[in-house]
């Protein structure tokens, strides 16, 4: 996660300034997933839950002699901060409009926090989070698979095509994170050591394998393309002290855009009756 990081930071050093939010997006991910499992590895963010299921293996706790698990909360924190922007990668590449993304986000976040309280509930309604967090996740997953695909679709094949590779392989190793969370927070099937390295693979290729393929296929994408207008200090004549007319000489904007982002609606030329 610290390496793909770095990685990430310096291939935004490639870009000028105006196209390099996703190199952000995507190095802020790995970054806040490398603290984690620095916190993880260092054997804090975790407090012991009295698991619902005793089973006979040893190796998994519950037995007799131990009936708690230990549940990294701090896996969920990690989750809460970087699905959304994961999801916000994606959803941008495929120029959704602001208001889908933001709901998408929300529900996302229903979805991790109702995974974190199923986990730490040690009776039977740990399931109904668990029931609720896979509707929100069903959600997002169409709004992936379906919506944004369109949206993706509408702006050009080498657009479609990076938003189809990274969305397809996000959703499919999604699905596994339910797989995961039932055999270990859930049933207490397998030991929090096997809980670790499952996790552990599917943020590797949900985060850094996710982030060089985004980033790959944005290699010759111009964010304003999706929508992105994006201006850098350079363009803004309030910072440079010289003034870029429009198309009726309003100053501060450029090209008759305004510096807000919203192009001025041109008035009609004023008539005079005879």
């Amino acid at each position: 996660m610290t390496v793909s990081t770095f990685v990430f930071i310096g291939l935004s050093f490639t870009k000028p300034r105006t196209h390099r939010i996703f190199h952000y997006i995507t190095a802020a991910i790995t970054l806040v997933a490398a603290i984690a499992y620095f916190s993880m590895g260092a054997d804090l963010g975790q407090t012991p839950i009295p698991v619902q299921f005793e089973r006979s293996n040893p190796k998994v706790s519950g037995t007799p002699d131990n009936q708690n698990r230990e549940i990294f909360y701090v896996r969920y924190i990690d989750w809460v901060i970087t699905t959304p922007l994961l999801l916000l990668d994606l959803l941008l590449t495929a120029g959704m409009p602001w208001p889908t993304i933001l709901y998408t986000i929300l529900i996302d976040e229903i979805m991790i926090v109702t995974g974190l309280v199923g986990a730490l509930v040690q009776s039977t309604y740990k399931w109904a989070y668990f029931a609720f967090g896979t509707v929100a996740f069903l959600w997002v997953a169409w709004t992936v698979t379906w919506t944004a695909r369109k949206h993706a679709l509408s702006l050009g094949d080498q657009i479609s095509r990076t938003y189809t590779i990274c969305g397809v392989w996000t959703i499919f190793l999604w699905f596994l994170y339910p797989i995961a969370w039932g055999l270990s927070e859930g049933g207490n099937v397998i030991a929090p050591d096997s809980e670790a390295i499952f996790y552990g693979i599917l943020d590797i290729m949900a985060k850094p394998v996710f982030g060089a393929l985004l980033l790959w296929g944005h290699r010759n994408i111009d964010p304003a393309r999706l929508g992105l207008h994006i201006r850098d200090y350079d363009d803004d004549p309030a910072t440079t002290g010289g003034t870029h007319s429009g198309p009726h000489g309003e100053k501060g904007t450029r090209d008759g855009i305004a510096n807000n982002g919203v192009t001025p609606t041109t008035a009609a030329p004023a008539t005079t009756s005879v």
